[in-house]
């Protein structure tokens, strides 16, 4: 099958963002907003969540399963070259997504 510009475009885009990010508040600017995304999904789904009162357990257990998920890939992708953005975005994600989680848990208290 013949690739598309489009295509191309999309396999590229990971390493034209690594070229992006190597000025270092480039990467803090970008590690920030990742983080703060992911702080407002988790915030957002425990309130979510909570709101309906329904499927509590069960929203719970499918962010703590991500975010083990992550720490597990975590692993291999420091043994690759060239991923450091990619494990700091990842890393972001993890802490946004539970504090936010853990920030919303404390508001019901």
């Amino acid at each position: 099958m013949q690739q598309t510009r489009f295509q191309r475009l999309i396999l590229s885009s990971g390493a034209r963002l690594r070229e992006w990010a190597v000025n270092p508040w480039r990467r803090l600017s970008l590690q920030l907003i990742v983080l703060l995304a992911s702080f407002t999904i988790g915030g957002a789904l425990g309130s979510i969540s909570g709101t309906l009162a329904q499927l509590d357990p069960l929203s719970a257990l499918v962010c703590v399963a991500a975010i083990e998920v992550a720490a597990r890939v975590r692993g291999p992708l420091l043994r690759r070259p060239n991923q450091d953005l990619t494990v700091g975005l990842l890393d972001m994600t993890r802490i946004g997504l539970l504090y936010g989680l853990l920030l919303d848990g404390f508001k019901v208290l």
